[in-house]
């Protein structure tokens, strides 16, 4: 346009300026309104969509009040070029932002809903949110008249000197995204490695998995050790798990009686005992002759690893309880020493005191409760 500013171009710039902030003040006092709503539902994604619209909504209708008011200004054709695309590069990157939060958002409250203790995955929310963001970029550079073409080029020349300097970053990488598809390993699992660590998966991200032990101490595994090392879960196929406690009764004992009463014992235990699963059969299995008892295993079901040794600690102190009103004796290991000695004792004078020489054979045999000593 070639005409001069005048006071109506002011004012209709002014007015549009003005519903565009008045449009976004409603919108997000309406999307307020809808996120307190949405805490209500038991989907975390719509709490994530919401909070992203917050951001996207009122930015695009104060965008729009911008647009609007250029286009009713006098300004020239190169200007109003460069106030459009100004225009949009900002609606794109606010786009981009909020698109980014939206997906890292729902990926993060789709691995948190699978996952068994509370735990996040961030090695798929960065991957999301990075590709995202890269697009936006792109589209950016796109709308700015920049060609693409060549910096996708240079992007894939330079990237095989980047992955042959970071081949470990990336095995990590790759290992940490076949751990989780896989399903091998999710976080808030409980596993134990070969070489020791054990503990609950807390995160899995690009480059190592953190697990945290029962002491709550953090230990850090690379991906790619992970992925190579010998591990057991103890979480899948299933949470639920058995347990095995070893007892043993001496031999004057009625095993049938026993067998009833710790059989009592474990079904009092699974019924009263947070973490313990009420539906387990009571299981006792004898297995041995041992040298003063008749040892066996007994077999207890725990919902979940850590709820063992509370289940352990309560049915041990309920069952020896429950032996003592019984009269179920439980034996204590014993030990006969016998001393032999061969040959005439010959008293000899040393030191003014006496000593026996002889020689002699010391006999250690496990018995009975009782000790005894002879000497020949």
């Amino acid at each position: 346009m070639n005409r001069a500013l005048t006071l109506d171009d002011l004012v209709l710039a002014g007015i549009a300026l003005a519903a565009g902030l008045v449009l976004a003040f409603m919108s997000r006092t309406l999307l307020r309104w809808l996120a307190k709503h949405a805490k209500r539902t038991r989907w975390s994604g719509d709490d994530v969509i919401v909070d992203a619209l917050r951001s996207v909504v009122p930015w695009a209708a104060i965008t729009g009040g911008a647009a609007a008011a250029a286009a009713v200004l006098p300004l020239t054709r190169t200007v109003q070029h460069h106030v459009d695309e100004v225009l949009q590069v900002w609606l794109i990157v606010v786009v981009t932002f909020s698109a980014a939060r939206v997906i890292a958002g729902l990926v993060r409250s789709v691995t948190q809903s699978r996952s068994g203790v509370a735990g996040s995955a961030t090695i798929f929310v960065n991957i999301t949110r990075v590709l995202v963001l890269a697009i936006g970029f792109l589209v950016v550079l796109q709308t700015l008249g920049i060609s693409i073409a060549p910096l996708l080029t240079a992007l894939g020349v330079g990237g095989l000197a980047v992955a042959l300097a970071l081949q470990d970053t990336l095995a990590n990488l790759f290992a940490g995204i076949h751990i989780l598809a896989s399903k091998t390993v999710q976080p808030g699992d409980y596993i134990r490695l070969s070489s020791g660590e054990d503990g609950y998966v807390v995160d899995i991200n690009w480059r190592q998995t953190t697990v945290r032990q029962l002491s709550n101490n953090l230990v850090v595994i690379p991906n790619g050790q992970l992925a190579k090392a010998n591990m057991t879960n103890y979480t899948r196929p299933e949470q639920q798990l058995t347990v095995l406690v070893q007892v043993g009764v001496s031999y004057d004992s009625d095993l049938e009686h026993v067998e009833r009463v710790t059989g009592e014992v474990v079904a009092e235990t699974m019924a009263d005992v947070a973490g313990a699963v009420p539906d387990h059969e009571p299981a006792v299995r004898f297995h041995t002759f041992g040298d003063s008892r008749i040892g066996f295993t007994v077999i207890l079901g725990v919902g979940e690893f850590s709820d063992q040794y509370r289940i352990k600690h309560e049915f041990i102190k309920r069952l020896h309880r429950r032996y003592r009103a019984e009269g179920i004796r439980i034996p204590a290991p014993t030990r006969t020493v016998t001393v032999q000695q061969s040959g005439p004792v010959i008293p000899q004078q040393r030191g003014g005191g006496s000593v026996l020489t002889g020689d002699a054979a010391v006999v250690d045999q496990d018995g009975p409760a009782d000790r005894s000593s002879s000497r020949r």
